[in-house]
């Protein structure tokens, strides 16, 4: 009797199955994913196109100016934004650096809209938090390119799929963080919200979220740069940005185009992240 008795069953089709279940989505629910195919990647192209329409100078100077009053006044993130969007803008990435912010940025929105909502839902229910959390699990520890197969599937190739993968990777920290922020406000304000006799969601609004407003920051800036990460992983199914020249730079062997597009993208998260945390400061101080 062999020792391997699995030997004995034979293989379970679920690549076949998950392949059929891809298959009729995509077939079943075509009218659905079209439709936002067009319309998100012309509200994406629009987004592009406007920030380029804006002078470069003008626009560095406009970060500037908004990281000197986020940051409290401090010069520091200020002058790193200027020299760094200088010299994108010598090395003649500045389209590039357009697209990447506006990838960026569609992504965030609409993973902040699903995942705060989210986040509510499994704070006020405790059911809800048992079957969506081992779903979060599943979504941030699957490998980030197993979701370019699904989004090339669903919405073809372009920047529409980059952004369903980026969104499906980065909405996780926005769920859990409030989630998290929520069931973390006392007690004590709870109570006494409650005998003051106020609505479930006049209780909602103006004592929990603004209680939790901190740590649901601290979950979108996790967002943003997730969704930030994936950027060169989205310019393998052709999103444009700074990731394409990225993966141009990897096909030709050119170390440094692949250097420069790098730091770019690095500039870029760096100014995303410093700013999005001194906003969380402002605001939770």
């Amino acid at each position: 009797m062999s020792l391997n008795f699995l030997e004995n069953f034979s293989k379970i089709p679920v690549e076949q199955w998950v392949g059929d279940l891809t298959d009729w989505i995509t077939d079943t629910f075509e009218f659905f994913f079209e439709p936002i195919k067009e319309h998100l990647g012309n509200f994406i192209d629009w987004m592009s196109e406007t920030l380029q329409l804006v002078n470069p100078v003008i626009f560095i100077l406009l970060i500037a100016l908004l990281a000197f009053f986020a940051t409290g006044k401090r010069f520091g993130l200020a002058i790193f934004a200027v020299i760094g969007l200088m010299f994108i803008e010598n090395q003649e990435l500045w389209a590039h650096l357009m697209d990447t912010f506006s990838l960026v940025i569609t992504a965030s929105l609409i993973s902040v809209i699903i995942g705060v909502p989210f986040g509510i839902w499994m704070a006020k229910s405790g059911i809800v938090q048992a079957i969506v959390t081992p779903i979060l699990d599943f979504m941030q520890t699957m490998p980030a390119f197993v979701y370019l197969i699904p989004a090339v599937a669903f919405f073809g190739i372009g920047m529409v799929p980059g952004v369903f993968a980026s969104v499906i990777f980065a909405v996780p920290p926005t769920v859990r963080f409030t989630n998290l922020g929520i069931r973390q406000v006392s007690t004590e304000l709870i109570e006494a919200s409650d005998a003051f006799g106020t609505t479930g969601v006049q209780k909602l609004f103006k004592v929990q979220l603004p209680m939790a407003k901190k740590t649901i920051m601290a979950g979108i800036n996790q967002t943003v740069m997730l969704a930030l990460s994936m950027v060169v992983i989205a310019s393998m199914i052709g999103a444009e940005g700074l990731g394409q020249k990225v993966i141009e730079a990897v096909q030709r062997n050119n170390v440094g185009l692949g250097f420069v597009a790098g730091i770019s993208i690095v500039i870029l998260a760096i100014i995303i992240d410093r700013f999005t945390q001194s906003l969380n400061t402002q605001k939770g101080d």
